[in-house]
């Protein structure tokens, strides 16, 4: 029997969730978007709410929370601020492969400060020259007696100035391309690590979005996660358990531009009488709850398999997918709904369009989401 209700503990990590979110993240969210800056003190904040490191297991000073509750946590924090909630979220696509490929040594060494510590960690595998085409990375890990030395760009990094802990995927057998990609923890107080460049954002601006530049940096082979040149394997699948946070973040921005347009139209009079009367309005309005319902139970299957230890490349790819295009489609309609108003910054609906659309780039874009979703279904057998 499929029961589709929310245990009684799920429903406790919503409602703290919620309550945190309509409390410490909305009523700053445009203040610290105009900024464009990580609001001070919110990350000690959420770890006091029990919202931060939240996949961290319990030994090492984490929630132990699976992708289910990372999922319905993420829809409450972006449904108040997707730029605020992404600074708290990040940690987990940073440390999971920590958390999936580290030895207890390092899980111990490195997962432990950051849960305990309310402090940042950051995935660095962009680069200038390989976005989705990850397995192109120029960044270097060479060996050199017991240690390895990084030289080369990251771009796009989350939270890249302000991370304790750097999870970096470098070629440590540049012959090898994509099969020569390893993963290695790095300190982001080692000697060598500049950060050359803030970037000035579209959306989601209340977030450190950075390039960080490597020269020299000498960090022990003890830091590398698993096996030489198992990078790129280690990369594809942490991005295959986070894409559901994305997807859950997207459907929490969907969600609040539906509640904004749904009370607009309900108040704004038009012709005597309100908006929603009109059916050019009333069937958008319907729409987008149906997306916003269907991108949910699509959003909590991925995770829920993620959380069963099943193949989760394709359900993953189709959440994340469908849930960000519902974002960008229904904030756009919630600006439309609201007309004039909507383009305004005295409305939120203007700032969560913004957001939305960065939701349909990062984590992999949706046009390979669709490449990785086509490849799953011509590997999958006749039923």
């Amino acid at each position: 029997m499929i029961d589709f209700s929310l245990s009684a503990e799920l429903q406790e990590i919503q409602a703290r969730a919620r309550k945190f979110a309509q409390e410490e993240i909305r009523p700053i969210a445009a203040e610290y978007d105009r900024k464009g800056e990580v609001p001070p003190g919110i990350v000690e904040k959420a770890k006091a709410a029990g919202l931060l490191n939240v996949t961290i297991p319990k030994e090492y000073g984490g929630m132990g929370y699976g992708a289910l509750e990372s999922a319905i946590i993420a829809e409450e924090l972006g449904a108040a601020c997707a730029g605020i909630s992404i600074t708290i979220l990040v940690n987990g696509l940073a440390l999971t492969p920590i958390q999936l490929f580290g030895t207890e040594e390092q899980k111990d060494r490195f997962l432990r400060p950051v849960a305990e510590g309310a402090k940042l960690a950051a995935f660095c595998l962009t680069e200038r020259q390989a976005g989705s085409d990850a397995g192109a990375i120029k960044t270097t890990a060479l060996p050199d007696g017991d240690d390895y030395v990084i030289n080369g760009q990251k771009c796009f990094i989350t939270s890249g100035g302000l991370a304790e802990i750097m999870t970096v995927f470098a070629l440590t057998d540049p012959e090898r391309g994509a099969r020569g990609v390893s993963a290695i923890i790095v300190p982001a107080r080692t000697p060598g690590i500049r950060v050359t460049k803030v970037e000035d954002k579209m959306g989601q601006r209340a977030s450190n979005t950075v390039e960080l530049t490597f020269e020299n940096v000498r960090v022990p082979q003890a830091n590398l996660l698993g096996k030489p040149g198992r990078g790129f394997a280690i990369a594809l699948q942490t991005l295959d358990f986070g894409r559901s946070g994305v997807a859950a973040l997207s459907v929490g921005v969907a969600r609040a531009a539906l509640e904004y347009a749904l009370a607009y139209a309900k108040e704004r009079q038009q012709f005597g009488a309100p908006i929603i009367n009109n059916q050019g309005i009333a069937f958008l309005l319907a729409d987008m709850a149906m997306k916003i319902e269907a991108a949910r139970l699509l959003t909590w299957q991925a995770a829920w398999m993620a959380d069963q230890g099943l193949k989760v490349t394709e359900k993953s790819a189709m959440a994340k997918c469908f849930a960000s295009d519902t974002a960008m489609e229904v904030t756009t309609h919630a600006v439309q709904i609201l007309g004039g108003y909507g383009y305004m910054r005295d409305y939120p609906v203007e700032k969560l369009m913004r957001d939305a659309k960065l939701l349909q780039i990062y984590e992999g874009t949706n046009q390979i989401q669709r490449m990785v979703i086509a490849r799953e279904l011509a590997k999958a057998s006749p039923s």
